[in-house]
């Protein structure tokens, strides 16, 4: 399988230096889906707006590029993942997955203009857990993150795309060779997921909210149950039934969102814990970085230089408000 594509979620590259972070952009009204366009701008969703921003590749004012129609921002709802196409200078196309009206759906448009086209839709919204992480993986397929909108039965039930992570194609249609045919389902048993990242050797990682004890990172393989709502962390696998995370945390120093890989690290943004996991992927324990600096960390991608974008998520009703906030910040890798 080849490496990934630059969508912001993964980079076989050189690592970030975490001592040389450059604020790129600030003043963002909840920055959440965080995607790169080829010549290395960036594209920033904010939740509560609706809004899609343009940030310069080395930093700069944010422009509005887009606007979502149909955006219900609520709770933990609203704008959430974007992602740029792979084949994005032919086609021009954005993807994005936000809480409508009577759901969580997936559309595709294009930044010059033209109609906002629903590529999946019915995905439970509520309140709390509405998933929302989407990233084309080394596939060239669309992989989406959903969480169980507050019923756990959703998410050991294969009918319903809640408690998820679903693989598409870029036209929304259940990808080939997905482990129940013409299911969108790819791996089932989730809570809440909000990250997506690859390796170089193609393997998926997902971090996802415990709820009351352990947070976790899983290796994501087709087919798998994550055991949600019958376990918790590790636990009892039922003879296999279940597949048990490759770390987890306590709930009160993580709580995790988006992810991405540079080198052999897994970085991963942690909302309540207020830093920065990086968990080696050739051994070793996970290590906190930016502890307290710069508040709850939403988003963290790798842009198409290799370097890390890192997003903060204070405005979002749970976090102190720091002058400047919500604002993103660039850490360069060590090569460049």
């Amino acid at each position: 399988m080849p490496p990934p594509t630059a969508t912001g979620q993964s980079q076989a590259g050189a690592e970030p230096d975490l001592g040389a972070g450059e604020e790129v952009t600030r003043d963002i009204e909840v920055p959440w889906g965080l995607a790169f366009l080829p010549g290395g701008d960036a594209l920033v969703a904010e939740r509560e707006t609706g809004n899609v921003l343009q940030v310069p590749a080395r930093g700069g004012d944010a422009k509005e590029v887009a606007q979502v129609n149909g955006v219900q921002a609520a709770g933990e709802g609203g704008l959430l993942g974007l992602a740029v196409s792979p084949n994005y200078e032919q086609d021009s196309y954005v993807f994005a997955y936000f809480t409508a009206e009577s759901d969580n759906r997936i559309v595709r448009f294009k930044l010059g203009g033209g109609d906002q086209e629903v590529m999946f839709s019915g995905i439970i919204k509520a309140a709390y857990h509405n998933g929302g992480r989407i990233a084309f993986g080394p596939d060239g397929f669309l992989y989406v993150a959903t969480g169980d909108a507050g019923t756990a039965g959703s998410s050991q039930d294969p009918a319903s795309p809640n408690g998820k992570i679903l693989r598409l194609t870029a036209d929304g249609k259940p990808a080939p060779g997905n482990p129940t045919a013409g299911s969108p389902v790819f791996s089932l048993g989730h809570r809440n997921v909000q990250g997506l990242a690859w390796d170089a050797r193609g393997r998926l990682f997902a971090p996802e909210f415990g709820q009351n004890t352990y947070d976790e990172v899983n290796l994501i393989e087709p087919g798998k149950n994550y055991g949600w709502p019958v376990v918790e962390g590790n636990g009892d696998t039922e003879n296999g039934k279940f597949t048990n995370p490759m770390v987890t945390w306590s709930t009160a120093e993580s709580s995790p969102s988006g992810a991405a890989i540079a080198g052999n690290t897994l970085y991963v943004a942690a909302l309540r814990g207020e830093r920065l996991w990086t968990v080696p992927l050739n051994g070793g324990a996970p290590k906190p970085e930016l502890q307290g600096k710069y508040g709850r960390i939403r988003t963290v991608a790798v842009a198409p230089d290799g370097a890390l974008w890192v997003t903060t998520s204070n405005r979002d009703g749970r976090g102190d408000v720091r002058d400047g906030d919500d604002r993103i910040i660039r850490y360069p890798a060590r090569n460049s």
